[in-house]
């Protein structure tokens, strides 16, 4: 199965290890058994194999030591190769992926020719950096396990893989046998996915089999891989105290299905159900008018108050906002709702995002250097859907008795006509050029130029190329701009200011 049908969903791996005792048949009866007692899940399955070449992988002065646990176990429990590849054709038959845990470099070589979907590295070979070298070298994704392994142990590891472009999941894992709950160390797993980005980071358990809260919490803290040792008892094979029976394994999986259920979906918003969406909206306050308005206001923060409980189709506050702007299509009387069957929306913020994209990359290519701290000012004389036509934006760097501006436009902008009564103003292009008018005489002023505006004189520009410009004067006052377009003069909703813009 390839990787990423596998990662689709989480992978519960049912870790075999020597619990088939030696015996082909057992290790088929255990394959059997899983395949019966995690029907239903909304998981993917795997079995995983340890090989070792016990030929070369206990030191031949020690293969008989019974009084040494390992390697007493390993032997009693030895498999030929042509064992081991009839077992791992039982976990395909039985449509599990198939994982294989090699010991040694032989063994890598095994998993290659049986064929294997996934190589796990045990924590004991974390940094065994000549069995690494071959594992690389078979090109199936690797899963490893890194109980004990300081991080700066795993940074290589990782770097290890990455670089040979090599897919590599982690496992948190604590080697202790089985492992107390208050050793489990679970806050491990988040730890582990912020310190390596995009790498897949799951559970290894050891606890007691009956601990079915450890697997919920894994899954709270974002493992998508869990493994657990799983055996079959008879009446001459015994389990150990981390193996977990089918019964067990059944109750875990039930316990980590329960989880994967509360935490719903990943890596991004959920859904939201019709009632949860109603009962918001129901205590939400709805928007009533303060006084009788007539057909083709603009509501404004003062014609309105916001009250419970709102009606059906009512605008409500949630829908106020600066980047928000509501006309109305017919009158509204005082203390009435106002609805939006009976107003026309303007939505701004995405005109805004726009604007602000365009004004970046102009700044960006101009390499006029500005705070990113400081408010924009969109100007938008005839209604933001016409700024691309006319428009402006300006950036306010100081205002005191003396006042620095910075005024951005785009190719192909124009500015209306305007005058000022008590500002005296002097242009400074920094970049493109601008064709001026002052006083209906038009003059072109290009890059490093500087223009004088005396108070009084009307002044209006255009640019083909977009311009930047540093404007120097007295202070500004808002209400000293005249514009000789009553229309715009009129126009009480020409600008909009936007902050972190630089962001």
């Amino acid at each position: 199965m390839p990787a990423q049908d596998v990662r689709s969903k989480p992978l519960f791996i049912f870790e075999m290890a020597n619990n088939h005792s030696g015996s082909v048949a057992h290790g088929i009866r255990i394959i059997e058994d899983l395949r019966k007692v995690s029907q239903g899940f909304p998981f993917n399955f795997a079995v995983k194999l340890q090989y070792r070449d016990l030929d070369s992988f206990i030191h031949p002065d020690y293969k008989s030591r019974n009084d040494l646990k390992f390697v007493k176990r390993f032997m009693e429990t030895r498999l030929s190769w042509d064992d081991f590849k009839r077992i791992k054709d039982a976990i395909d038959g039985n449509g599990f992926v198939s994982i294989c845990t090699p010991f040694d470099e032989i063994s890598v070589d095994r998993v290659d020719e049986h064929n294997y979907d996934f190589i796990k590295i045990p924590s004991c070979s974390c940094t065994d950096w000549p069995l690494l070298e071959r594992i690389v070298k078979s090109k199936k994704p690797v899963i490893c396990s890194v109980a004990g392994a300081p991080l700066s142990d795993i940074d290589k590891v990782v770097s290890f893989f990455r670089h040979r472009e090599h897919e590599i999941s982690l496992m948190h894992c604590v080697g202790q046998y089985p492992t107390p709950d208050g050793n489990l160390q679970l806050n491990q797993i988040p730890l582990l996915k912020a310190r390596y980005p995009g790498v897949e980071v799951g559970y290894s358990t050891h606890e007691r089999p009956d601990n079915l809260d450890a697997v919920k919490i894994a899954m709270g803290m974002g493992a998508s891989l869990f493994e657990k040792h799983v055996g079959v008892e008879t009446d001459a094979i015994r389990l150990n105290a981390y193996s977990a029976n089918p019964d067990q394994v059944r109750r875990w999986l039930e316990s980590a299905a329960e989880a994967y259920a509360m935490c719903g979906v990943q890596d991004r918003r959920c859904s939201f159900s019709e009632a949860e969406t109603q009962d918001l909206r129901s205590l939400q306050r709805g928007v009533f008018v303060r006084k009788d308005l007539s057909p083709g206001t603009r509501i404004q923060p003062d014609d309105v108050f916001y009250a419970m409980p709102n009606i059906a189709g009512q605008i409500v506050a949630n829908d106020m906002s600066k980047y928000t702007d509501f006309y109305l299509n017919e009158a509204v009387l005082a203390h009435q709702p106002a609805m939006l069957a009976a107003a026309r929306r303007c939505e701004k913020r995405g005109y805004l995002e726009g604007i602000i994209a365009d004004v970046r990359r102009l700044l960006k290519r101009s390499k006029v250097v500005v705070p990113g701290h400081l408010e924009l000012e969109v100007s938008h004389h005839y209604g933001i859907e016409s700024f691309n036509e006319h428009g402006s934006v300006m950036i306010t760097v100081v205002n005191r008795e003396y006042c620095k501006k910075i005024i951005v436009m785009l190719p192909g902008q124009n500015h209306p006509e305007q005058y000022h009564k008590r500002k005296d103003e002097t242009y400074h292009v920094l970049y493109g050029e601008i064709l001026l008018t002052l006083d209906g005489k038009e003059e072109i002023h290009k890059a490093n130029e500087v223009v004088l505006i005396p108070r009084g004189v009307r002044h209006g520009f255009k640019t083909r190329t977009g311009t930047v410009i540093e404007e120097v004067s007295s202070n500004h006052d808002r209400s000293d701009s005249f514009y000789t377009d009553p229309v715009i003069e009129a126009n009480e909703n020409r600008k909009t200011f936007v902050a972190y813009w630089m962001d």
